[in-house]
């Protein structure tokens, strides 16, 4: 018989332990485990493009134009739908990706390091709100855009974070997010924190390496408009430190929870590298003037790994400005936190939270209390339209589905707890 407690607090103290830095950048194809030429990554488990969601074919259709491959939507949409692209999450890459998460061969990329454990994870920059890859949208001034963060954004920050790492001076994400959570971010739908002291960790060495300031001021004010920013980089942070979590014999805690608007898929510790997927939901969000409900595609997204990090949804009291974006209360941001103590293995003493007397965020999902409390997780999320090319609709609360939780409980009962 197993010791689940005990695996449960070995999962859940490598967690802990990591300490993810960023340590560089490259262009995806030639950076990323795997990625290969007329490869695409995408957000949550396993799809092909008979089942893609809206907003992941128009992220596959803008990536198809971005890297040359097709000079129209029309042409895109006919190119993926030949079986000429190959289609494998992020996940099976070490990788992460909001929303749709497309991610190209010549997309550039984030490195981050888990220095305790030595493994890496990579993750694209975050495009700013509006008609952007990863809500959907394909059009000329997605394409712009991209092309712009690949010629101008991307060459300004690698050459800071080389010369950050040089001087031993990795940007600290581990520690950017414990500060965060102290001035008001949640780490999900707020970043505002975040991105303000990613950028001033950063700043001197953009502007001892770039010498060009018309560039150097058009990163600057992309960055400061981009309150998002920082998302991408503490998903990152959150794959390199729950991959260390990953394969641990006898533990019930999840290591990654994914959607692709079809299909919520998690991960589970002890049982590997295999999926367990359902249906994945329809969020309750705000919507932005001109939209209704009928527009809202169902939850899509790798960001999910910052509740599974022990943030985002789990750290709401944190943020009561969030709930401005997303609706409710403080009051019920509070409540959202404290609901998620019942399903977690433990609390991080690095992230804490003000409001609740500097109390630890919940952290390490525990598969096995989800099914016997009937408490599934809580997300704040954006939401994208269900038509591709639309981009996003608004932002709000969702919950997990508990049949994916349901069918890993069986699997884990079956490889662990039968007679």
């Amino acid at each position: 018989m197993i010791d689940l407690e005990k695996a449960n607090q070995e999962a859940l103290s490598r967690l802990l332990a990591a300490q993810p830095l960023i340590v560089g950048m490259g262009i995806a194809k030639e950076t990323v485990p795997g990625m290969k030429d007329k490869m695409l990554l995408h957000a949550g488990p396993p799809l092909t493009w008979e089942t893609a969601s809206g907003p992941i074919r128009g992220g596959v259709m803008a990536a198809c134009m971005y890297e040359g491959w097709a000079k129209t939507p029309e042409e895109a949409e006919k190119l993926a739908a030949s079986g000429a692209i190959a289609f494998e999450p992020c996940h099976h890459h070490h990788a992460v990706g909001p929303m749709a998460g497309i991610m190209s061969p010549s997309m550039p990329v984030f490195v981050l390091e888990n220095r305790a454990h030595g493994n890496k994870a990579y993750v694209t920059m975050n495009e700013g709100l509006g008609k952007v890859l990863r809500m959907g949208a394909f059009g000329p001034e997605v394409i712009e855009h991209l092309k712009w963060m690949e010629k101008v954004l991307y060459p300004v920050l690698k050459a800071a974070i080389e010369h950050a790492v040089e001087k031993g001076q990795e940007p600290d994400v581990k520690n950017m997010i414990a500060q965060a959570l102290h001035m008001g971010d949640e780490l999900h739908n707020r970043n505002k924190a975040g991105t303000s002291l990613f950028l001033r960790a950063l700043a001197p060495h953009m502007v001892e390496t770039w010498k060009d300031s018309a560039q150097l001021a058009e990163v600057f004010r992309f960055i400061d408009k981009t309150d998002h920013f920082f998302l991408n980089i503490a998903m990152a942070a959150g794959k390199a430190s729950l991959e260390a979590a990953a394969g641990i014999e006898g533990s019930s805690m999840l290591t990654v929870m994914a959607r692709n608007g079809t299909e919520f898929g998690i991960q589970v510790s002890g049982l590997g590298d295999r999926w367990f997927t359902c249906e994945a939901a329809l969020p309750e969000v705000l919507l932005f003037p001109g939209f209704t409900r009928e527009d809202t595609n169902r939850d899509i997204g790798d960001s999910a790994i910052m509740e599974t990090y022990g943030v985002g949804g789990f750290a709401l009291a944190a943020a009561p400005a969030i709930v401005q974006f997303i609706g409710g209360t403080p009051k019920d941001a509070a409540n959202y936190t404290l609901e998620m103590y019942e399903i977690t293995a433990g609390e991080n003493s690095m992230f804490t939270i003000p409001g609740l007397n500097f109390r630890g965020t919940p952290t390490g999902i525990d598969l096995l209390k989800v099914v016997e409390t009937g408490i599934t997780p809580v997300l704040d999320t954006g939401a994208a339209h269900k038509e591709p090319g639309k981009g996003q609709v608004g932002a709000g609360i969702v919950r997990m589905p508990m049949d994916a939780f349901v069918k890993a409980a069986e699997a884990f009962a079956d490889k662990y707890l039968s007679e």
